[in-house]
Parts: C-alpha cells; structure tokens; sequence
C-alpha cells in the first residue's frame, strides 16, 4: 500500500509532546487504537512487556471497562477478530449474550403490544448472559501468551487509581440521570447527589477493582460460578432499585451463566477490488451487510465518478443490503439464513439493477432472494419490509496489532449508554440490556427465544492484500457501525482519502428507510445539496454516527494507528516505536 496518512510528521511531533491525546501515530512494532487514552496505553504497555496482540487487545479491553464503562465491560458481549500472523489465517470468537432459558418469544410482548423501547431497557428482562469474561479467557488460553493476571494489571491500577473525568464522560452521565437515579449503586458510583459526576473530578471504581482481581486470582470461573455469579442472578432477577422505584426483574439462573459457552466460528469473508476482507459471522449481521454492499458496489467504477454520485451509490447499496439483513439474518444456531446467496457476486449484480444512478429509491424497499444463488433452492420465512427495529448505538471498537503481525479487530459492548443502568453491587460493573437487540415482535429470525444470541450490527473487520494484513477497522453504533465501516472502506479505497480523512469524514447512514440518518451541520452543506438533488433524503435528528478506530500496514513495514479526530472527545492512537 503506497497511500501514506496525512500530515504524518505533524501528528508524530504530537505524538511524542508528554501527556498529549493523538487520533494518529505511526511508527514500528506493534500499535493500538481506542477511543480512551488509558486503553490505548494498556495495550502499547503489554506489548511493552512481551505479550501479543490478543493480549494487548484483553488489556485495553479491560481498560475500556473502566473508562468507557458506559458502552462496554464485563457485564456485557462482543466478537473479536484475530489475524494470525504465523499460521496466515484469520479466526473469529462470538462471545455475544445469549437469551436465559426461561426465556420466551413474548419476553417484550405485554397486553398483547410490543413493550415501550426505553421501558425494556431499564429492566432484568433486557439483560442477556454476559458472555465478555468467557471470549476473554478462551483469546487468551488459545492465541494469547499472558495470563488473567498479568493483562488485567493496568486495568485494576486505573480503576485503584482513578482516572480524571472529561466533558464526554460528563454528559454521557448526564444524559442518563434518570435511569442510573433508578437504581443505588449505580448512582453511587455515577452520580452526585443525583446529578452527573462534573468534568475533572477524579473517579475511582474499588468495587471493579476487586472485580478484576477476582479474576485475575480466579479465572473465568469466578465469573460465571459463585459468589459473583449469585450477585448478577440476583440483580437481574431482582433488581435493586431506588425507594419507590419498580422495574422488572428476569428470570435468568446459575445455570444460564455456568452453561455460558464462546463460539469458534469461521469468518465471513469476501473480496472487494483486490482486497480479502475478513469479518464477523452470523448472530453479527455486520459483515454479511457491509460485504453485500461492497459487493453491489464493485460493479460501478466509482474511482472514476465524482463524489456525490458515489456517495448516492453507496447509500443505495446499503439501503438494498439492509432491507436483506433485516429480512433474513439472525442466530445461525436458530435460523439457516442464506449467506452463501447474500455473498454471492452474481446476487449482487442482481440487486445493483435496482439502483438508479440519478435517483434514490423512494423508500422502504423489500428484500431480495438470495436463495437461487446458492446451493439450497429452498424458501423459508421471509418478513414484508417494516421499520427498522430501534438498536442501541452505544459500543467500543478496539484494534491492536504486534511486532510479529498479528492483529486484533475487536468490538464489544453492553449495549445501550449504560446498559440496563445496573450496576452489580459491589462488583462496580454495568449489565447489559443485549436482549432488546432482539425483534420484539414474531413471526421474525431474530425474535427471542431460550438461549439464542440476539443478532448484532457489530462489524469487526480485518482486510489483506496479497496475503498481507493492509487493515482493520471498526466502530460502535448500533445499526450505524455497519454503515460507518461501509462508508471508511469506500472513503478509503474508492474515493482514496487517507485513512484518518476516511474516518473524519461526515457520515452518512442509510439502512433501508426513509430517510438517512447525518451527522450535526451536513444536512445544509454543499455535499448534502447534491445528493438532495438526487433524491436523497436526511433525518431531523442529527448526531455523531460512531467512534471508528482503524490500523493501517504500511508497505515499508511501518503501521500508522488511527482512532477519531473529533468524535467522542477524540480517540487515541500509539505505537511502540514512533518513526522519526
């Protein structure tokens, strides 16, 4: 790869300043990009150490969990993707939350109607088994060379700590006020006097300090048996709440957790103009999505096309190829969803006849068939089109890389800002509220039911270049993370932006609607007048449209780390050894 970041020697001279946050860093050995600068550090310090990027990712991860405790911890599920440099082959580990047993495909239907969206995420009945700790232990007794103990370290010293409270982390906690004030330890580790902790205090979290020690003495079994494991049943299925509070509890046993098993599971890959793209299998609908899209995509010389016309093919391409997530993607344990057919170029070429090029659909449009494109001409449960089921946008994407070449696309999360918004009692974590990921509504693939991971946008994705790693990149958003990695990859590669521009980039996220969804101050611009002009169509509610963090190989052997350069209070990125 020849493209070289901007404004390289610029950012290495901030790089190198004491104390300074850069969403950029080149250099040598391995490298690391969050969205906190703690996390980042963790994994540059593991790596320091001797451990590999499996490590160094646990590490961050870790980290993540009490900095950026909001969208991402042990409370909650992910999908890592791992390159392995020696063996020259990429595995996958789904450790996403899985439905109790008890678990039905009512679980959200009351009085006959679909239970209020903001109503079931504050409840018991929204968490699903937390499955992080389990995907953590089997990265590292599989690929890692580092212990529970030794990668936990910086985390437990940042939670001891404490880390400085920023305006971000301030109005995350304010925009959650009334939720967290529902439920005391919550408040007590989040709140002051029932409003949000202020920018520049200093928080501490003993409670999750202890937490990670447990583990780290323990291992996964003093998460998923005992004591701990008693308190999270016991938050669930009766949760704490505030005097005069009520909100409904699960029925999720011992069981549920001690029978909580990762998954090994193939990547989904794909090629996109001399690229192999590697990504994350089904119950993530993220890689199947973002490669049908790409896959459209490839038949339009888009190198050649101004900038608009791109823009207004990538959103037609993603409008088509959301209308088939929607219709067919879910658990592949519960549901033989078509992927071969999703994948298959000749679909794609099928579906790209649908796509005017001076014109946006008008709307919803309905799913494909995939089926004849692949080797089961069968024809199972295919839902009418309807509007697009709320998720979420609240995650973390974390990436890593080593001196030796392997590299780590992980993305986890507890779901929502704050997940359920309990805190497990002196434990000092969040739970998820994964199971509103779920269809409320049957008859649909990815309606609840016991012990089924509901489906996921999440969209880790590691890409080669004969046979070399040339990057990763991923995002958290919800639906949106599918776009924001779709978007990067035709920023990247289409319109030939270096990869810090092709996150910096305004998004824009369209998922089989009406209207797309923009970022604050686009829908006026001059870029969006010209996509007006072709029929496309913007949302009232504007907001930032992910947090992106992306690692690029270089073609002298250098890696140039890359997290946000405005969004989320900017990102953090290092590597060991920063080229001079």
């Amino acid at each position: 790869m020849t493209r070289r970041l901007s404004a390289v020697l610029i950012v290495f001279l901030l790089t190198t300043t004491a104390g300074a946050k850069t969403p950029v860093a080149t250099g040598r050995g391995g490298a690391a990009a969050t969205i906190s600068e703690r996390a980042t550090q963790s994994a540059i310090t593991i790596l320091d150490q001797g451990g590999n990027a499996v490590d160094a990712a646990v590490a961050a991860a870790a980290t993540l969990g009490v900095t950026d405790p909001f969208s991402c911890g042990i409370g909650g599920g992910g999908f890592m993707v791992v390159y392995l440099a020696k063996d020259r082959r990429v595995i996958t580990i789904d450790h996403r939350e899985t439905a109790p047993a008890a678990t039905t495909p009512t679980l959200f239907i009351e009085d006959g109607k679909e239970m209020d969206f903001d109503t079931a995420i504050a409840s018991g009945l929204s968490v699903g088994v937390p499955g992080t700790v389990r995907g953590w232990h089997e990265a590292l007794q599989r690929y890692g060379t580092m212990s529970f103990e030794q990668v936990l370290a910086p985390a437990i010293t940042v939670a001891d700590e404490g880390f400085t409270v920023d305006t971000n982390f301030s109005s995350l906690v304010s925009q959650n006020e009334r939720k967290f004030n529902r439920f005391p330890a919550t408040a007590a580790l989040y709140l002051r006097n029932g409003k949000a902790i202020p920018s520049g205090t200093r928080l501490r979290n003993p409670d999750l300090a202890r937490t990670y020690r447990l583990l780290a003495s323990g291992g996964v079994d003093a998460f998923y048996e005992g004591p701990l494991a008693s308190a999270i049943v016991d938050t669930v299925n009766r949760p704490p709440t505030a005097p005069g509070v009520s909100v409904r509890g699960s029925r999720m046993t011992l069981a549920d957790l001690a029978n909580y098993e990762a998954r090994l599971r193939l990547p989904v890959h794909s090629t996109y103009r001399g690229y192999d793209l590697y990504g994350m299998a089904l119950p993530s609908s993220g890689g199947v999505t973002a490669f049908e899209a790409l896959n459209i995509l490839e038949g339009y010389d888009l190198k050649a096309l101004p900038r608009a016309e791109v823009e207004h093919l990538y959103l037609e391409a993603s409008r088509l190829a959301f209308a088939d997530r929607d219709a067919y993607l879910a658990d592949p344990e519960y549901v033989d969803a078509p992927v071969p057919g999703l994948l298959s170029k000749d679909y794609a070429a099928q579906r790209r006849g649908l796509i005017d090029a001076d014109k946006a659909a008008p709307g919803v449009i309905a799913a494909g068939d995939p089926y004849p494109f692949q080797q089961d001409p069968s024809h199972p449960l295919r839902p009418a089109p309807r509007t697009l089921q709320p998720e979420s946008a609240h995650t973390t994407h974390l990436t890593v890389s080593d001196k030796e070449g392997n590299v780590v696309a992980y993305t986890f999360t507890i779901e929502d800002w704050g997940g359920s918004g309990m805190v497990v009692p002196g434990y000092g974590f969040l739970l998820n509220n994964e199971l509103t990921d779920f269809d409320f509504t049957a008859p649909h693939p990815n309606i609840p039911e016991a012990g089924k991971r509901p489906r996921s946008s999440m969209t880790p994705t590691i890409a080669l270049k004969d046979g070399k790693p040339a990057f990763s990149i991923g995002s958290p958003g919800g639906s949106t993370i599918i776009t924001t990695v779709l978007q990067t990859i035709v920023n990247y590669v289409d319109l030939g932006m270096p990869m810090d521009q092709a996150i910096d980039a305004p998004r824009l996220s369209q998922r089989n609607g009406a209207v797309t969804d923009v970022e604050p101050g686009f829908a006026g611009s001059a870029q969006a007048k010209a996509l007006a002009g072709m029929g496309q169509r913007w949302s009232d509610q504007a907001a930032e449209i992910g947090a992106a963090n992306a690692l690029v190989f270089n073609t002298d052997g250098t890696v140039t780390a890359v997290s946000e350069g405005h969004r989320h209070g900017v990102g953090s990125a290092l590597v060991q050894a920063p080229a001079h």
